[in-house]
């Protein structure tokens, strides 16, 4: 055996034991040279939905940094929560990626606190936040409401006989409309429907009131004048939304109902994996023509560190549970 091949086998020979005796990690050594192969990214939403198009945007880009393809996996279901439980139940080896929203992450667990089948903060790590973007409040073309506060007053002036569109009990939408109603004393008829292009359609026809729901959805019908947008649910105005108050500007204090989108993976993922995802995630959320796809559907492009999304989802949490508690909504 010649001196550089036994020098070769004293180095192995040695991380091994070192490894044995724990003073190496396993997990460490397991992923010193990950990826090997192609990385799935779920998405628990349909093809089509923002989840999905911001995934497609960012998928590629990853890819490249990463060297190995990055398949986007749709698996809708229950609010998103059946694709959410799928990565959380994956093995945690940086193969299986998270893309979702707020509500698998965030009201889900109140909502379906013992069907849920995974924990959100025990099941899965944060990456970073992608993007977010606030709700918008629509009303119908011909509403008499042209502000906040006209609607406010019409509810009013009309107990019990408004309206408004959801995707269903415990939606943001529902959430969000809920604090509405508790902030300022009004009472109004949810009305479920399967999605918001089915809202849309009754709001043109009038057929409801009101609705929250994202931009990405809602701008296209107000710019072709066929609904109106009264504000929007972010604490400050947005440069992507130019001309619409905040609800907070409208006079509602802390009024905050942001959709955002972020990158988790399973819970015992190792740290460097992390470390990794997170440096190339936001590098690629800073490069301008990212900042524009996301532009395009009304997201502000927003990387985090995977701690600040820890932190908000903590935050976003307390906060939801609140108003679900007040209105006893459990979907189970």
């Amino acid at each position: 055996m010649s001196l550089l091949a036994r020098s070769r086998r004293l180095i192995s020979l040695s991380l091994l034991g070192l490894a044995c005796s724990g003073l190496m990690p396993v997990a460490t050594l397991a992923q010193s040279s990950w990826p090997e192969r192609p990385i799935q990214m779920v998405v628990p939403f349909p093809a089509g939905s923002s989840p999905d198009a911001l995934a497609r945007a960012i998928s590629e880009p990853l890819a490249q940094a990463l060297g190995q393809p990055v398949i986007v996996d749709n698996r809708p279901g229950a609010g998103g929560n059946i694709g959410t439980r799928f990565v959380a139940h994956a093995k945690p080896d940086g193969y299986t990626l998270l893309l979702t929203i707020n509500g698998p992450m965030v009201t889900a667990p109140t909502l379906y606190k013992t069907t849920l089948g995974y924990d959100p903060i025990k099941d899965l790590r944060p990456i970073s936040m992608i993007g977010t973007s606030p709700n918008v409040l629509v009303v119908p073309a011909d509403s008499p409401a042209n502000t906040v506060q006209e609607f406010i007053e019409l509810a009013k002036s009309r107990p019990g006989e408004l309206n408004y569109g959801t995707v269903g009990p415990g939606s943001s939408a529902h959430l969000a409309m809920a604090m509405l109603e508790h902030a300022v004393d009004i009472k109004l008829e949810q009305i479920p429907y399967s999605g918001f292009p089915q809202i849309l359609t009754a709001i043109i026809a009038g057929d409801i009131d009101a609705t929250f729901m994202v931009p990405g959805i809602a701008m296209p019908q107000v710019q072709a004048g066929k609904v109106k947008a009264l504000a929007i649910t972010s604490l400050q105005g947005s440069e992507l939304l130019p001309g619409l108050e905040t609800m907070v500007e409208a006079g509602l204090d802390n009024f905050e109902a942001i959709s955002w989108d972020a990158f988790f993976v399973p819970g015992n993922t190792p740290d460097d994996v992390v470390a990794r995802l997170n440096k190339e995630v936001t590098a690629i959320l800073q490069r301008e023509e990212i900042k524009a796809k996301l532009n395009a559907f009304y997201f502000s492009s927003e990387p985090s560190t995977p701690q600040e999304m820890s932190d908000k989802i903590i935050s976003e949490k307390a906060r939801w549970d609140a108003v679900i508690e007040r209105l006893k909504l459990s979907l189970e």
